[in-house]
């Protein structure tokens, strides 16, 4: 029997185990009640030098969700998500320190919309993974008051193993470990999933930004979740050659306490870094796209912004991502943005280009 490539890109996930619980798919739940559409609003005002423009981000932010969900308001756009008595996190984006990461303007712009919908500011949680790094990036600082914040764990740990902020009844096990790991070891196999999003919420909104990564080929929406919201990633992609980020990153986000919570995609490419990613090497990489995108289907969305990259990649003479070899800004053996289209063979979203729904804004 010959298999079509969409049952081979489902089979190379094949193996995966995760503790589920036993809600059922809801209909806000990835890939929301939207799979295919994507929303993007340009702005040329969006940013001046290197600063955000806040009334520039207000208007996006208002366009695109009044375009994603056809509202007639703001506030009727936020309500098809959210409502008093939520408690909704915010993932934030802190790697890639001071270049490109999350905005206190994009931010306060998401805070706003929740409270048009009713959602107190004290049910608003903003969140990454390592409590340093958040405090480093200066998350903390500007937030808007009354909202809260948490961390999944202080730092990194050597093994990437620590329970600090992990549900130890929430989890997705493979056979995939670290070198220097115990593969007989089940905890070694295993990603638990943070007590942020398993515990202390029960929606999220995953804010993104746009960026190149050297294993993964891109990190925006999907990788935002399944190396943000587990612990034991490192294993996905532990050295320039043992690297699995094709399957990890698509395994972790079908986990269906993350298919239920997550239910808006905001993509911050105001800014964006084509090459060097994810760290500081950015930096040299870094331009200004000026647009936001909007939806609740991260696989249509990382699509979206994928060819975004290469084609800024093209302009710059460089290769795709998933042709470009190693260099001095990006060692990894080969690049994985294969992981969207697996993604979509899961059902995450919408992969083919013929059906996904790019809808193009321009503001003054």
């Amino acid at each position: 029997m010959q298999l079509d490539r969409r049952h081979v890109l489902a089979g190379l996930a094949a193996g995966f185990a995760a503790r589920r619980p036993a809600a059922t798919q809801t209909r806000l739940g990835i890939p929301g009640p939207y799979p295919g559409r994507v929303i993007a609003v340009r702005h040329a005002g969006s940013i001046a030098g290197d600063l955000y423009q806040r009334e520039a981000v207000r208007q996006m932010v208002h366009k695109g969700m009044m375009e994603l969900t056809g509202a007639g308001t703001p506030a009727e756009a936020w309500r098809v998500f959210f409502e008093p008595g939520d408690v909704v996190g915010i993932k934030l984006n802190p790697v890639g320190l001071p270049h490109v990461i999350s905005a206190p303007e994009v931010v306060h712009e998401i805070v706003d919309g929740l409270r048009l919908a009713g959602v107190k500011p004290n049910d608003i949680v903003a969140y990454d993974r390592y409590r340093r790094q958040f405090l480093k990036a200066g998350f903390d600082k500007w937030l808007p008051e009354g909202v809260r914040w948490m961390a999944a764990t202080d730092a990194t740990h050597p093994l990437q193993l620590d329970m600090e902020g992990y549900d130890p009844d929430q989890y997705v096990e493979m056979a995939l470990v670290l070198p220097q790991a115990d593969p007989r070891d089940a905890h070694h196999r295993r990603s638990y999933l943070a007590r942020f999003l398993s515990r202390e919420v029960n929606k999220m909104i995953n804010l993104s930004v746009l960026k190149h990564h050297q294993s993964a080929g891109i990190t925006l929406a999907l990788k935002n979740m399944s190396h943000g919201l587990v612990n034991n990633v490192s294993r996905s992609h532990s050295s320039k050659t043992l690297n699995a980020c094709n399957t990890f990153i698509p395994a972790i986000v079908d986990h269906p306490i993350i298919r239920q919570r997550v239910v808006l995609q905001i993509l911050d490419a105001i800014k964006g870094a084509y090459h060097g990613g994810p760290g500081s090497k950015v930096g040299k990489y870094m331009w200004h796209h000026h647009t936001m995108y909007f939806a609740t289907d991260p696989v249509a969305l990382d699509r979206v912004g994928w060819k975004v990259i290469d084609d800024k990649r093209r302009q710059m003479g460089m290769l795709p991502v998933g042709e470009a070899p190693p260099d001095a800004d990006s060692t990894f053996y080969r690049m994985q943005p294969e992981h969207v289209e697996i993604a979509g063979a899961l059902g995450l979203g919408v992969f083919d280009d013929a059906r996904i729904e790019l809808r193009e804004f321009e503001l003054a």
